[in-house]
């Protein structure tokens, strides 16, 4: 059981997290589609999902543990939505592998990667309040930072070294398994404060 303070300093912090991840899905989003890049596309929808998982975790953070739990279980099924738009995005960017511009992936992964970095940094000190709501929202910022390094990655090689669509589209990829095993450990956790609160 979190402390009023401690539950309101974490609303103000969801909040935070919400707009940042709203402003920048716009962002990401306008040069996934200006270059055609998978891996920013997967990143950018990954941001709206944050967004709206942390708008989420905000209504309900005030709920009973069974509550929050099956608001934690259905969190863990939206995580699961980006990547299937980016396994769709894939398969478009297969059938015509243009590759894309390699400066934009890089530099729009770097605000992405501040962005991310902030987020989880904000939301580290309370990753283990509130049970699986939190956690979907850590681990969905944690995550987001590591792909946001694999998409400079794909860029400077793109850039200097295999001028071909491969190093976006594997990225995009390793973006949508990591997000389904962000729903996994989401869904657990869920189900462990489903069952504890029966």
């Amino acid at each position: 059981m979190t402390s009023p303070s401690t539950d309101a300093a974490l609303r103000h912090i969801v909040l935070i997290v919400a707009l940042l991840n709203l402003g920048y899905f716009g962002i990401e989003f306008a040069v996934a589609l200006a270059i055609g890049s998978v891996s920013l596309f997967a990143d950018s929808v990954d941001f709206l999902e944050d967004a709206s998982v942390n708008l989420l975790i905000l209504l309900a953070l005030g709920w009973s543990m069974r509550a929050r739990a099956q608001v934690g279980m259905a969190l863990a099924l939206i995580l699961l939505v980006p990547g299937l738009a980016t396994l769709w995005t894939a398969w478009e960017k297969f059938n015509a592998p243009v590759p894309p511009q390699a400066l934009a992936p890089t530099l729009t992964g770097l605000g992405a990667l501040v962005v991310n970095l902030s987020c989880a940094y904000m939301l580290a000190a309370y990753r283990h309040h509130s049970g699986s709501l939190t956690k979907a929202t850590f681990l969905s910022a944690r995550n987001d930072a590591f792909a946001n390094v694999a998409i400079i990655a794909a860029g400077l090689v793109t850039a200097f070294f295999w001028r071909t669509a491969w190093p976006d589209l594997l990225v995009g990829l390793g973006i949508a398994a990591m997000n389904a095993d962000a729903a996994r450990e989401v869904w657990t956790a869920a189900r462990e404060e489903h069952q504890a609160s029966a």
